[in-house]
């Protein structure tokens, strides 16, 4: 399990929402402990709020919990990081700095993406480096891979630095944005934009794959993604030494000393509302707690099917929610072995023999297919304090659908899980078999169950162009006053960069405490 100094014991806030100290101060709820639920604490608390989080598991994290078992530890969820000026900007806020408290390195390669006919491109942020991969593979395309960077720059200077921590509260906010979106041909999907650029199948499937690693379709995801190409090569990819976990810890740290609190095995059950207004929750042991404002970093759809009564909601109905699309689920495997894989690098992808196919079966299809594209995590390749001594941590991740299929994940994980396994063994991990020594596998049942995802999708709502910016779950709820939505399913969407930036719009959407005073 984690480990942190979050004060479980604390003394229990009162039925009122009043702090036992008498702490004058206006009170926020945030439900929910991932990373926009953090993010949104730290900076309520910065703006004068007191902050307590209440998280449902038993410790936070959310998406980014921490298995701890036979020594090894594994980080549950997110592992790229690539913007890691957001975080900076968290413990500035808090009157401190990141680099006092976490160490985040550089990767390179950020991926090394292997092809089903063996073909191994490393994936950087070095323009001469990826002149040369380029042009290794198919010459005639390192042309057309360079305008290709230069539209995702300039669709990140939009979707990214205009748009990505702005709130699209009015239908009149989405039309200002629709002269830039045409200019950018935001109508396309992200493949289709990288086709207009490179011929090479296997280098459209290397300019659309990080689509997927945000939970969208790169057939159906609007190419405004298509910005993750120059994010990542502006400010690289990144790894916090210890793993994701320890920012994490690092925020609660942040939150406790702005006088907040974050108190984990809280299942929040209900947003309760008086006068139109959020005024609190209610938790799954009948406690009531009393909140100025509420902030739900759960998933979008389940906050509004399952938290917020259906007398409160007009537009996010119980019908809106069930025909809405959502992101895909995934299958991930959490694994230690007794030996090191020094040739692994710490991202890879590993490609399946089919793409478009593959990707209907999952999203349109909602089948599991006897083929699988597999994101191997190997943090032991920057950090071996993450393993015992001579010993690797690593998890693999394979997209699957989500529970709208009929797969029966309570008979299928283990054939499954073997399925991967004999997978890793005949491309980069061989004799993986006789080398396991500890596994864990988390599944689209765990997303629903565990994590509160509606339909266990893992990455919410799908991040296509009628379902972004305007046509998502607002960051201020569009059903009830003083109730506002941080994390993937809501604006901008999913991703470290796109949770954080969720939990930024807060800046310009919740009134200063002094005005709430």
């Amino acid at each position: 399990m984690l480990t942190h100094r979050t004060p479980l014991d604390a003394p229990p806030v009162s039925s009122t929402g009043r702090a036992p100290g008498g702490d004058p101060r206006p009170h926020a709820v945030i439900i929910g402990s991932g990373f926009g639920g953090l993010a949104a604490a730290v900076r309520l608390g910065a703006r004068g709020y007191r902050c307590t989080v209440l998280e449902k598991l038993d410790a936070p994290g959310g998406r980014a919990y921490v298995y701890r078992q036979d020594g090894f530890t594994f980080d549950a969820g997110p592992t790229v990081i690539t913007a890691p000026h957001l975080f900076e900007e968290l413990w500035a806020l808090a009157g401190r700095r990141l680099a006092d408290d976490v160490q985040i390195v550089p990767v390179s390669p950020f991926y090394r993406v292997r092809f089903d006919d063996g073909t191994v491109i490393d994936y950087n942020g070095d323009p001469e480096f990826m002149r040369r991969e380029i042009g290794r593979v198919s010459p005639g395309d390192v042309a057309g891979y360079e305008r290709f960077l230069e539209v995702s720059k300039a669709i990140f200077k939009v979707g990214f630095e205009k748009l990505g921590h702005v709130p699209f509260d009015k239908f009149t906010d989405m039309l200002r944005c629709v002269p830039d979106l045409g200019k950018l041909q935001g109508w396309r999907t992200v493949y289709g934009l990288a086709s207009r650029y490179v011929r090479d199948p296997r280098l459209r499937v290397l300019l659309t794959f990080q689509s997927l690693l945000v939970g969208g379709n790169p057939f159906s995801t609007t190419s405004v993604y298509c910005l993750i190409a120059h994010l990542e090569r502006k400010w690289g990819v990144h790894f916090a030494i210890g793993g994701t976990g320890r920012l994490v810890s690092g925020l609660v740290d942040l939150i406790e000393g702005q006088g907040g609190v974050v108190r984990c095995n809280q299942a929040v059950e209900e947003i309760t509302v008086h006068d139109g207004a959020a005024s609190g929750v209610r938790l799954a042991d009948g406690r009531l707690i009393e909140a100025d404002v509420v902030v739900s970093n759960c998933d979008s759809a389940w906050t509004y099917k399952h938290l917020l009564p259906a007398q409160h909601r007009h537009r996010w109905t119980d019908a809106k929610i069930e025909r809405a699309r959502y992101s895909m689920s995934l299958f991930v495997w959490y694994f230690g072995t007794r030996k090191r894989y020094e040739d692994v690098a710490h991202h890879t992808i590993v490609l399946g023999p089919r793409y478009r196919e593959l990707l209907h079966d999952i999203f349109e299809r909602k089948v599991l297919s006897e083929d699988a594209s597999l994101y191997l995590h190997r943090p032991t390749a920057t950090d071996r304090s993450l393993a015992p001594a001579g010993c690797d941590a690593f998890y693999v991740l394979s997209p699957v659908p989500h529970l709208q299929g009929r797969t029966d994940w309570a008979t299928e994980t283990e054939t499954y899980r073997r399925k991967l396994e004999q997978r890793l063994h005949e491309t980069v991990l061989p004799g993986l078999e006789g080398e396991v020594v500890s596994s864990h596998c988390l599944t689209p049942q765990d997303f629903q169950d565990r994590l509160s995802s509606f339909r266990g999708a893992a990455f919410g709502l799908a991040p296509e162009l009628m379902q972004s910016a305007w046509f998502r779950p607002h960051n201020r709820s569009e059903e009830v006053d003083r109730l506002y939505l941080v994390g993937a399913g809501t604006h901008p969407g999913a991703g470290l960069p796109g949770v954080l930036s969720s939990a930024r719009v807060l800046d310009a959407i919740v009134p200063h405490a002094h005005a709430l005073a």
